[in-house]
């Protein structure tokens, strides 16, 4: 500590001393102030890496919390997002079935068919094609037989002209088959 300058009655006896006191205490001072600076130079090091690790600890807490909003966040704009475009979707399709059913009036009132049209026409010509098929079978099948009739009813009238020869009657007249 800096020694107090003591007054006393006679300042010219105490004007040596006095000068002394003041550079005893300025010598004092510079003293703690070199010993705080070789103090805080050791320690330095020390509060410096102290403050690094406060540092990087508190970074990684600001990071995770940002990180943590940043999620958030875009949770948020996904679901958002989700929402928007199933609304948008629902809009599209009812603009569509709109479109469709003028599309479709204006079809008919041209007469253009509508495909509900063209697949009954489809199958009805389907159908006609089963039954001509089917005629058809039919009808080969019975001009066969009327081959086969023609030859069997030629043969009888020859065997029929043959025995009236020979009883020496007249012919019968024979029937033509259609």
């Amino acid at each position: 500590m800096v020694k107090k300058i003591q007054k006393s009655g006679e300042d010219k006896a105490n004007g040596p001393q006095l000068s002394g006191t003041v550079k005893e205490s300025a010598q004092q001072i510079w003293l703690a102030g070199l010993g705080a600076f070789s103090k805080a130079q050791e320690e330095g090091g020390k509060v410096f890496d102290t403050l690094v690790k406060e540092g990087l600890s508190i970074q990684r807490k600001t990071q995770a919390a940002a990180e943590e909003k940043i999620s958030e966040a875009t949770n948020r704009m996904a679901t958002m997002a989700t929402d928007i475009s199933s609304k948008a979707s629902g809009q599209w399709d009812k603009l569509e079935n709109i479109f469709e059913e003028r599309v479709s009036k204006a079809l008919s009132k041209l007469g253009v068919p509508s495909a509900k049209d063209i697949d009954v026409l489809v199958a009805r010509i389907d159908e006609l094609n089963r039954n001509v098929a089917n005629l058809s079978a039919k009808a080969s099948s019975r001009t066969a037989a009327k081959a086969a009739a023609k030859p069997a009813a030629k043969s009888a009238a020859k065997a029929a002209s043959k025995t009236a020869a020979k009883t020496g009657s007249k012919r019968a007249p024979t029937r033509k088959s259609p």
